[in-house]
């Protein structure tokens, strides 16, 4: 494993921030795969499918700055 997946690991056991966002990207990574499962998506669902997608992607952007961080941390460290 790398240390990159080594700190993400690290980081899921030890920082709850980094958990809970974690634990939220993979519900809505779940509900964007129950709206794909539909061969024809309402109005409504690709809405929402949109929402989901931008939400996600900030949701991976603060962990991303998480692990910067943290990453940093040990450089100096």
């Amino acid at each position: 494993m790398s240390s990159h997946e080594d700190l993400k690991e690290e980081l899921l056991k030890t920082d709850d921030e980094y958990r809970r966002l974690y634990e939220e990207h993979q519900e809505y990574e779940r509900r964007l795969g129950q709206l794909n499962q539909s061969s024809l998506l309402s109005q409504d669902d690709e809405i929402e499918a949109k929402r989901i997608k931008l939400h996600k992607l900030t949701l991976k952007d603060r962990m991303q700055q998480i692990l910067r961080a943290r990453s940093e941390d040990r450089v100096t460290v």
